[in-house]
C-alpha cells in the first residue's frame, strides 16, 4: 500500500513543450560518443591502429564544436548564447532555486548550466586545437607540429592532456547535475535532449516564450556543419 502511495506522490502531470532543435541533439550525443572514443583511442597500446582515427576524430570534434559556436549565433531560439547565457551573478542566485522544492524546467539552459556549456565547449575546443601541435615523441604527429619547435610541441602536448583531464571533471560534474535533477527536483533532463521535448509539469507556470520559440531548419545546421568541416580540413592541408 505504501509503495502505490509513493507512487501517487511521485507522479506530476504534465504536457509536452518542445525545446531542442535536432541539430542540438545530433551535436550533444555525438559529442558524447565522440569524447568516449577520444579517450579510448588515446588510451589504447596499439597507437599504430588507434592514433591516426585519434587525429580524424579530433578533426571531426573541433568541426563540431565551431559548428556549435556557431549555431549559438544563427540557430533556434534555445540555442543562442544570447539567450540562455545570463550574468554570473545570476547563474550563482540560480543555486538557492535548486533548494526549493518541485520542478525546475527552463525554456533551454538554465543560468547556471549555461556556463556549464560555455566551459565544456571552451574546454573541448582548447583540446582539439593542442592536438593539432601534440606529439607521443614516437610515431604521431599532429598536422600543425612543424609550425612549432620540439619543446614548444612537449609543452602543448601536456596541456592537451591536462586539458582532457578538465573535460572529464566536467563531464561527471555535469552527470551529477542531471542525477540531482532527476532525482531532487523530478526533472528529466536527458529525456528532453532525446526527444526535443520537456515534460512541462502542469503545476509549474508556463513560460510566455514557450509559443514563440523560433526552430531554425535542420538543414541549415548540416549546411554550417559541412561547410565548417571541409574548410577546417583544407586549412590543415595548406597550412
Amino acid at each position: 500500500m505504501a509503495k502505490g502511495t509513493d507512487k501517487v506522490a511521485t507522479y506530476v502531470p504534465s504536457h509536452p513543450v518542445r525545446i531542442w532543435d535536432i541539430p542540438t541533439r545530433v551535436f550533444h550525443w555525438t559529442l558524447v560518443l565522440g569524447i568516449a572514443f577520444m579517450w579510448f583511442s588515446g588510451e589504447a597500446e596499439n597507437t599504430s591502429l588507434w592514433m591516426p582515427w585519434h587525429m580524424r576524430v579530433g578533426i571531426f570534434l573541433l568541426s563540431l564544436v565551431i559548428f556549435r559556436i556557431l549555431w549559438g549565433f544563427i540557430g533556434s531560439d534555445t540555442n543562442r548564447f544570447s539567450q540562455f547565457v545570463k550574468p554570473p551573478i545570476q547563474a550563482l542566485s540560480h543555486l538557492g532555486d535548486l533548494k526549493t522544492s518541485g520542478t525546475a524546467y527552463h525554456l533551454g539552459h538554465n543560468p547556471l548550466g549555461a556556463w556549464m556549456v560555455l566551459a565544456l565547449l571552451a574546454t573541448i575546443l582548447a583540446q582539439a586545437l593542442t592536438g593539432l601541435f601534440a606529439s607521443d615523441d614516437i610515431m604521431f604527429e599532429g598536422p600543425l607540429f612543424h609550425l612549432v619547435s620540439e619543446s614548444t610541441a612537449g609543452s602543448i602536448t601536456g596541456l592537451h592532456h591536462l586539458f582532457f583531464n578538465f573535460i572529464l571533471a566536467l563531464a561527471l560534474f555535469h552527470m551529477a547535475a542531471i542525477a540531482f535533477y532527476r532525482i531532487k527536483k523530478r526533472t528529466n533532463l536527458v529525456k528532453a535532449m532525446l526527444t526535443g521535448s520537456a515534460d512541462w509539469p502542469n503545476t509549474q507556470p508556463a513560460d510566455p516564450q514557450a509559443s514563440t520559440i523560433k526552430f531554425a531548419n535542420p538543414l541549415l545546421a548540416l549546411v554550417v556543419f559541412m561547410v565548417t568541416y571541409a574548410t577546417i580540413n583544407l586549412l590543415l592541408r595548406l597550412i
